[in-house]
């Protein structure tokens, strides 16, 4: 059902879009109508929508008053997107007085691309790349910012006499250096003098090699986040079978019973006892005893995905510590599958409450800065 809205959501956020373009066009009255009507259902769904997270905010930011949370939603960038997306079609029919000027503010109908990154899991790899470079980034534009304001000052200086004019003041000198520096070049300034052209040639050449820093970061992020999951698909598809190993004790249910009798699942088998020092390949008479190893193994699957689990830690101050499953603050793509404590495992439910030193095992798309990747 979730993955049915996202695909419907987006659906109607791209018909509305379609519609914004082909209305610019000379068309024919009875198609007009019919926009319009597909317009008024994708907005009606877009205000629905957005009723029913403000409805339920106190289940996204927990820990506040409904009031706060709601408020904090309709404050935060998706929810002023969101907010954005249907209101200007209103407008006209609150204000009738004013229809010419607020059909202007339908355009920020185009905002509603960007709510496409949060129905699209696809879409999240340009996000998990931003994350994973934003420091060489932020370094790039850093070393950008320096060198237009350095040549923007330069140029002032050289050109302010002869181009009094053109190079009225630093900024005159910030613009030339941001067009020529990003290859834009639109010639509105340029140099006149002999030294203004020179400074003017290296800082062209400077423009070329400053613009490819962030795109060779984000291309690198983008090839190694891809050859990732294809490692990742390659090494399943070699592999024919996967084993594991489990730890018979005394508590265990299977202790004590024979192979036949274990509820095992289709597709898995038990191939070795390791009891001590001795190997046995196991029938089905023999009896699992206390302290037994046993190795089970599963065939894999052509059609199977590779996933790449995560491990946190719980300290004393983690703000996960004491809290129920249920109220954490976390994604619906975030899936906590098992909780290691004093050593067990624990299948975790909705009510389990997470205590300090607990090893907690999660898929997600997130990333958690005190998480160590495991993967699967």
């Amino acid at each position: 059902m979730s993955r049915l809205f996202d695909v419907l959501i987006t659906a109607a956020i791209l018909l509305n879009l379609f519609i914004a373009i082909f209305e610019t066009f000379d068309v024919s009255e009875q198609y007009l109508d019919v926009l319009s009507i597909l317009e008024a259902v994708t907005v009606v769904g877009f205000t629905v929508e957005y009723v029913l997270r403000v409805w339920t905010a106190n289940y996204l930011y927990r820990g506040i008053s409904e009031g706060k949370s709601r408020l904090k939603y309709m404050l935060s960038f998706n929810g002023v997107i969101d907010l954005l997306s249907f209101l200007p079609f209103y407008l006209p029919i609150m204000f009738p007085a004013g229809v010419v000027a607020f059909r202007m503010f339908r355009v920020v109908r185009i905002l509603r691309l960007f709510r496409v990154n949060a129905y699209s899991d696809a879409l999240n790899v340009i996000g998990d790349v931003l994350k994973r470079k934003k420091d060489q980034i932020a370094s790039s534009v850093f070393i950008i910012l320096v060198l237009m304001i350095a040549s923007s000052l330069c140029m002032y200086s050289l050109e302010h006499n002869a181009q009094p004019d053109v190079f009225q003041n630093a900024f005159s000198g910030f613009w030339w250096a941001v067009s020529t520096l990003l290859t834009v070049g639109y010639g509105d300034i340029y140099p006149v003098t002999v030294a203004g052209r020179i400074l003017g040639i290296i800082i062209t050449f400077l423009g070329v090699g400053m613009v490819a820093i962030p795109t060779g970061i984000l291309s690198a992020g983008f090839v190694e986040q891809y050859t990732i999951l294809k490692q990742s698909a390659d090494y399943l598809m070699e592999e024919e079978l996967r084993f594991i190993r489990l730890h018979v004790s005394g508590e265990h249910p299977w202790t004590n019973r024979q192979v036949m009798d274990l509820p095992l699942p289709p597709g898995l088998i038990l191939a070795v006892i390791q009891r001590e020092e001795d190997t046995i390949v196991p029938k089905g008479d023999t009896v699992i005893l206390d302290g037994d190893v046993i190795i089970l193994g599963a065939e894999g699957g052509k059609g199977d995905v590779g996933l790449t689990l995560k491990e946190i830690v719980l300290n004393e101050r983690h703000r996960w510590v004491g809290q129920e499953i249920r109220n954490l603050d976390i994604s619906r793509q975030t899936l906590i599958v098992m909780i290691r404590r004093d050593g067990k495992a624990i299948v975790p439910s909705g009510s389990t409450v997470l205590k300090e030193k607990d090893a907690v095992f999660l898929y997600s798309k997130r990333n958690f800065s005190d998480a160590q990747k495991i993967v699967v």
